[in-house]
């Protein structure tokens, strides 16, 4: 590969209660993809905000093309030639394709007028450059999340970006985008930048990336070659111990019918859907993105009203029309995007695991603060979530982390029905290991779990049946005995293809 281009040796950074990076050494080399792999906590985001001048770090040195520098702030780090496209995308819906890629950076023309015709031009190179044959005055909003990425990267470009960082940049995209944004890749590292790829996805690593750096509470642990690498071995480094099964599944007895939905429709969302999910059992919901599934639960839970149909909870038909009147009703939504709708990130860790429940915690007509801190403190043992304190606000945990304080706060309550959408989407493979068990836990209690996930190999270790749908239809049911519960004919299911009975 090409000489160096950004190297961090022997880095420390320090937060209250937490040594976020400790010694922690990396090169990026230009026209090389070095993926990063480590556990939810591990310092990559510490690691991340330190090569792109936002954590000024206590010990270390930084050198850019050999030489030593100093960033005091990001625009120290983008002058350097060193870009981030963050996993929560930098995009301006209401702005066009031009304007989110020049924002911050117009060129006037004469007069000071905004020089939109050479902006377009521009625009329009750049987007060709990486194979992407857009109209750069259409607004961003009206494009897909793949295409706002390519926006996002090509934005690094016009900066003239030398190393470009992509924070689990697949987490929001469908198969086919994902492959596009490999392809880009490719075409960026054939242009000499390199790329720092941030993933939790174990098979993008090994497809995509030329070496692996691993990490570890801060630390570096490993840095070889992908092509030198097993998954087990990965798997170890990251962990500090071998994980045999990366889903543990249990043996389950499926009980009572707990939830049924008759002919449920949102007009544009999802059509006349009907299924049946069962105590002690995991039912998972397959599909490509734009099925429908995400939509379909938010209906069941009242969150968007459906437009007909019914819902049935253990045999009775539920009226629900608010999420007060679901929880009531003793449904739990754990929602895809846990920063938005799941968590009130300046909000403590304590807070947060009591949300949903604190009518429950009160003396009288206050709050019983012992009770609420006992609760939190129980809560963050159960799950193992690190954090220093439950006073410590859930925005500055790690992904995973939060994503435990999501379930935290679900299982404090009397739920009897879990609807987990997409519980594992960018949190690493330990963490994932942990939701799962989460899960059996609650199928051991004779619970209801539902699991909409958009990894095939999720949906093949973990469930008991998977519904498949399609452009808002179910499409098929298959249940774990069948011989279609494989990969090949779940893809079938989800592209249109018809399944023969058996």
């Amino acid at each position: 590969m090409g000489e160096v281009a950004v190297e961090l040796r022997n880095i420390r950074k320090v937060f209250p209660g937490v040594v976020a990076l400790d010694d922690m050494s990396i090169q990026l080399r230009r026209g090389e993809v070095h993926g990063l792999i480590g556990e939810n906590g591990a310092g990559k985001s510490t690691l991340i905000k330190t090569l792109t001048g936002v954590n000024i770090p206590e010990e270390g040195e930084i050198f850019v093309d050999g030489k030593k520098v100093q960033f005091h702030k990001p625009s120290d780090a983008r002058a350097m030639g060193i870009s981030c496209v963050y996993q929560e995308l930098n995009i301006v819906k209401e702005l066009s394709i031009t304007d989110n890629m020049f924002i911050g950076n117009y060129v006037k023309g004469k007069g000071g007028l905004l020089d939109y015709k050479y902006m377009n031009r521009k625009a329009r190179e750049i987007m060709a450059s990486m194979e992407q044959d857009v109209e750069p005055t259409e607004l961003c909003g009206n494009q897909g999340m793949g295409q706002q990425q390519m926006v996002e990267i090509g934005k690094s470009i016009l900066m003239d970006a030398q190393v470009i960082i992509l924070d689990e940049p697949t987490s929001s995209l469908g198969e086919k985008e994902a492959a596009e944004l490999f392809r880009t890749v490719n075409i960026l590292k054939d242009k000499g930048i390199a790329i720092l790829f941030v993933s939790h996805k174990l098979e993008e690593i090994f497809e995509l990336c030329d070496v692996v750096t691993v990490m570890r509470d801060g630390k570096h642990i490993i840095t070889k070659p992908s092509a030198e690498m097993t998954k087990d071995e990965l798997i170890a480094h990251m962990v500090g111990r071998s994980l045999t099964n990366l889903f543990p599944k249990i043996e389950t007895h499926p009980g009572a019918v707990a939830l049924e939905t008759r002919g449920l429709t949102r007009v544009g969302e999802y059509y006349n859907i009907d299924f049946q999910a069962r105590r002690g059992e995991i039912l998972g919901f397959s599909g490509l993105v734009g099925a429908g599934r995400t939509e379909l639960v938010r209906g069941i839970f009242a969150a968007d009203l459906p437009d007909k149909g019914q819902i049935f909870i253990d045999g009775k038909e539920a009226h629900i029309r608010t999420p007060r009147q679901a929880i009531e009703h003793k449904i739990a939504l754990l929602t895809e995007d846990r920063k938005l709708q799941g968590l009130v990130l300046e909000e403590s860790v304590e807070k947060n695991l009591t949300l949903v429940n604190i009518d429950t915690l009160k003396k009288g007509f206050l709050v019983d603060m012992g009770r609420i801190r006992k609760q939190a403190d129980d809560a963050v043992k159960k799950l193992q979530i690190r954090t220093p304190s439950v006073d410590k606000a859930v925005g500055e945990l790690s992904g995973g982390n939060q994503q435990k304080v999501v379930i935290g706060k679900w299982m404090n309550t009397d739920a009897e029905i879990y609807i987990f959408d997409e519980p594992t989407r960018g949190i690493d493979v330990g963490a994932k290991i942990e939701v799962y068990n989460v899960m059996n836990e609650l199928v051991r209690q004779d619970k209801c779990v539902i699991m909409i996930s958009s990894e095939l190999p999720e949906i093949l270790g973990m469930c008991d049946r998977v519904i498949v749908m399609r452009e808002g239809e179910k499409m098929a049911e298959i249940d774990r005995s069948s011989v279609h519960f494989n990969q090949e004919d779940i893809m079938k299911a989800a592209w249109g293809g018809k399944l023969d009975e058996q």
